[in-house]
Parts: structure tokens; sequence; C-alpha cells
């Protein structure tokens, strides 16, 4: 084992990793609304209960709760206080294709020199897109783009 962290680099990636109520519910959210494809999957029992999403180099993980088997219910709000934040080329256009499928999205805005745009999943999960940009802050979309 080398122990000299300058020399090797050995964390590569965080992988969110959400319980949701209804798998079915949120992959339609993941991959038809926001363009996910999954690369990996769990079925036990003829029935999907973990899969790995992937959207370009970020990546999320569901798994749904199993309430009859392991006698595991959810929370009643296992959302409460969880934001990811994807870094992105261009976030617009993840605000554009979350809008041409029907889901609700805040307007894009100006913070912090990033363009953000934000939604909520199915289990109230805050996903933010963003990407950077030389457009003043607090700039609204609907003001920039006229």
């Amino acid at each position: 084992m080398n122990s000299d962290p300058t020399t090797a680099t050995n964390v590569r990636q965080a992988v969110p990793f959400f319980m949701v109520r209804d798998i079915q519910v949120s992959i339609g959210f993941y991959i038809d609304g926001i363009g996910f494809k999954m690369t990996n999957s769990w079925v036990d029992k003829g029935r999907l209960r973990w899969c790995w999403l992937q959207l370009d180099g970020a990546s999320v993980m569901l798994q749904e709760y199993v309430t009859q088997e392991r006698h595991i219910s959810p929370p009643e709000k296992s959302s409460e206080g969880v934001s990811i934040y994807f870094i992105c080329e261009d976030a617009l256009i993840i605000y554009e294709t979350v809008r041409s499928h029907g889901l609700p999205v805040s307007e894009p805005f100006v913070g912090n020199n990033m363009w953000v745009v934000g939604l909520k999943d199915p289990d109230g999960y805050n996903l933010f897109f963003e990407s950077a940009t030389d457009v003043p802050e607090e700039t609204r979309y609907s003001h920039w783009k006229k």
C-alpha cells in the first residue's frame, strides 16, 4: 500500500445513492426526463430493485425500499436537506431537455458565476445542474435569452 497521497490517485468518484419509494417512477424521471442511461441493475424476483444511472461523467444509484420481505419502510422525509450538484459544460441544455419532457424545473439563474438549473426528483431530492458563465450575477434566463 502506498501511503504517500501525492504519488497515486485513489478516490475517483462520489456517487449519490438515493433510496426511493417507487423505482419505476424514479427511473422514468431520470431516464426519460433528464436523459440518464441505466448502466447496471439488480433485479430480484423479477423486479428491479437497484440501478446505476449515468449521464456523461455523472452517476446516481437508486434503490427501492423493500417493505414486505425486509420490513424496511421509507422515512417520512428521507430527502430533506439533500441536494446534489452536477457540474456541466452547459446546464442550459439540461434545462431545455427537462422542459421538453414536461418536468417541473425552476427558471435558470446565475449564482456564483454559474448558471443554476434546479428541480426535484419524485422523492423530493434537490438536483442542481450548473455551468460556468460570465453572465452577470442574479440574471434570470428569461431576461438573458431576449
